[in-house]
């Protein structure tokens, strides 16, 4: 019964925070569809290069919403996969306040941020050439509107206006994240940190893998796991910062829902886990240490 309420409280806390970003999100998205329509949407287009910096930089600010937010943009095609990603391996969530109220030296924490930042940019302009590369049809067929008409939100009724569709939109996305959150962390509670822990110890490779996938759980609940792992000198500097880099917190959670393109979002979801694994595993070859 402890593990349900303690779940049922930390769920309730982390879904009321997203509200702000969802909400916030979603209201930029009507105004843009309301009055800017194909020219801001092509002006957004034609920054991209700016926009996996902006993508790589506000991803570091200790608060999921973000990446939720940008699964929201990048459905409704105002931003590219390439940007999603960046925002996506940038995500720091819950890292920066238990690091802080762990007293880590900021100069780790800089360190960290920094490596984040820069593998994040570097990751989000290599998907973006990849995919143009390979005519692989990531962006190429989204549109605000669309994302409006499957989400059912009354973009084109002119009673409540864009608050009134951005309302609409943010309640159906809390409530969905809620109700897997809820699960996933009834799931985490149940299973132990120490068995997760024991697994990840025994072969340094494997726990790297096995970091990234815990990592893609879309709940914050798994940046704080593998923060506290790290802080207890279970993981390397690889496996922290590959579980840390695919944690998007309840980004991808927002994805499956909002982007009709079921195959993108595998696709997505895939080169997120290869990408945190492989700068993981580079970072402990090389024997960076923060």
């Amino acid at each position: 019964m402890a593990v349900i309420i303690d779940s049922l409280k930390d769920t309730i806390k982390d879904t009321i925070t997203l509200i702000p970003f969802l909400f916030i999100t979603y209201l930029a998205m009507e105004w843009l569809e309301d009055k800017t329509e194909d020219q801001s949407v092509a002006m957004l287009s034609r920054i991209n290069r700016l926009s996996h910096v902006l993508g790589a930089g506000i991803g570091l600010i200790p608060q999921c919403g973000f990446s939720a937010g940008a699964a929201s943009l990048y459905s409704g095609g105002v931003i590219t996969a390439g940007t999603l990603i960046a925002v996506f391996l940038s995500t720091s969530d819950e890292m920066i306040p238990i690091f802080i109220s762990s007293s880590v030296a900021p100069a780790v924490i800089g360190k960290i941020l920094a490596a984040k930042f820069v593998i994040a940019l570097i990751s989000g302009i290599v998907v973006d050439a990849a995919s143009h590369v390979i005519r692989y049809g990531f962006h190429a067929d989204k549109h605000i509107h669309d994302l409006c008409e499957r989400e059912h939100c009354g973009c084109e009724e002119e009673e409540g206006g864009i608050i009134h569709s951005a309302l609409i939109h943010t309640l159906k996305i809390t409530g969905f994240i809620f109700v897997i959150s809820l699960a996933l962390s009834l799931i985490m509670g149940y299973a132990g940190k120490e068995t997760i822990a024991s697994f990840l110890s025994a072969v340094p490779l494997l726990g790297t893998i096995f970091t990234g996938i815990i990592g893609l759980i879309p709940n914050c609940a798994a940046s704080v796991v593998i923060t506290q792992m790290y802080l207890e000198g279970l993981l390397t500097c690889g496996q922290l910062m590959a579980g840390l880099l695919v944690g998007a917190g309840v980004g991808l959670l927002v994805l499956y829902r909002t982007n009709s393109h079921h195959k993108e979002n595998i696709a997505i979801t895939a080169v997120l886990l290869a990408l945190g694994i492989c700068w993981g595993v580079l970072i402990d070859i090389l024997g960076f240490t923060f």
